[in-house]
């Protein structure tokens, strides 16, 4: 099997979608790996390492797109439709809910898409989503307090406060894997914490292991607009598997928020729970409204590529071996997780989130 790996070309994404190590397991299993020039560069992995590890090093994204799977960390991009086709299968993230026009060239060009987001075990966990939303959660709580200083535009609050200053505190909607993570950090920088959740098993959890300074409460409309109006930091991190997010917090609620609070919406990939919310770059991340400062990059983890990339790939990279070795169909029918991972198939969408995000039919597998 031939597998590539071109070059990301998002806004400020440094990760890459498989390691030299992970090129080597691959080599040695018998498959040949083509790496776009400069594609682990900005993870920090060199041209010659890749090659070290048996992989061909090409010139052009169009040669590592040439592949029959293709293994990436973003969607792709406007400039990238042109190299799916129907023998192609594309392994990364995708996100279709929350981009029509991606989901509708996906299904024009016939291209197997396999959404890591939607990866799924018999119990309902997500292991290649996971990951990614253990950075995000932990950045999440880095951003904001940058943001929250004088000079970024911030109240001026450092996080933690200091002995007889009251810390700043920090709203978490969620608590899923971002929401746990973002917990652990802010908590860790001596915030004060609340996290709203609608799964009360989660929260009875973060309250066994975290008590002290986390508060744990319900999700409804009253809940959430008080504990919005009091934070100083408030983090986003609502997930409906494969779904767009639900506006959970309103602009009405933000503007209660004292300026120069700051909102991390780890969530922007599936839309966004708060209804102020719109996608931003690492080039340009932010951006007022009502006075609140808003920071909504879709790629949060492209920040710290050498650290996600390791932790991606530790993830990814059993199933690209499961892909490769059995072939992408195979793999599918004996694999009921990467069956779910499956969005599009044939020009029809086949995850039933996405089919109702765009008002589709859902298709099943052949």
């Amino acid at each position: 099997m031939i597998i590539g790996t071109p070059k990301e070309i998002k806004d400020n994404e440094y990760r890459v979608g498989i390691t030299p190590g992970g090129m080597r397991q691959l080599a040695q299993a018998g498959h040949q790996v083509l790496v776009e020039t400069g594609a682990g560069e900005g993870s920090g992995f060199s041209d010659e390492e890749y090659e070290t590890s048996r992989a061909k090093i090409v010139s052009t994204s169009a040669e590592a797109w040439s592949a029959q799977i293709v293994v990436k960390v973003k969607e792709p991009q406007s400039t990238e439709y042109d190299f799916m086709r129907p023998d192609l299968t594309l392994f990364t993230f995708l996100h279709l809910a929350a981009d029509e026009q991606l989901t509708r060239e996906m299904m024009t060009r016939g291209v197997t898409g396999i959404a890591y987001e939607t990866v799924e075990l018999s119990n309902g966990h997500l292991p290649l989503l996971t990951p990614m939303s253990e950075v995000a959660g932990r950045m999440a709580i880095q951003i904001g307090a940058h943001y929250l200083e004088k000079e970024n535009g911030g109240r001026g609050k450092l996080l933690g406060g200091v002995p007889g200053v009251r810390p700043a505190d920090v709203a978490i909607i969620g608590a899923g894997v971002v929401g746990k993570n973002a917990a652990q950090m802010a908590l860790g920088m001596g915030a004060h914490v609340m996290v709203i959740d609608i799964d009360i098993d989660r929260l009875r959890y973060l309250n066994d292991v975290r008590s002290g300074r986390l508060i744990t409460l319900s999700s409804n409309p009253l809940n959430i607009a008080e504990t919005v109006r009091r934070a100083d930091l408030l983090v986003g991190g609502v997930l409906i598997k494969g779904a767009k997010a639900p506006k959970l917090v309103t602009r009405e609620m933000i503007s209660t928020m004292n300026p120069g609070s700051v909102v991390v919406d780890v969530s922007v990939d599936q839309g966004g729970c708060i209804e102020t919310t719109e996608p931003t770059t690492h080039s340009n991340p932010t951006y007022l409204v009502d006075g609140v400062i808003h920071y909504c990059v879709s790629n949060i983890p492209g920040a710290v590529p050498r650290t996600s990339t390791y932790a991606l790939s530790n993830a990814t990279l059993p199933y690209v071996l499961k892909l490769a070795n059995m072939g992408p169909e195979a793999a599918i029918k004996a694999d009921p997780s990467l069956a779910k991972g499956v969005n599009t198939y044939k020009g029809k969408i086949t995850y039933r989130a996405v089919a109702e995000a765009f008002g589709a039919e859902e298709e099943k597998l052949d």
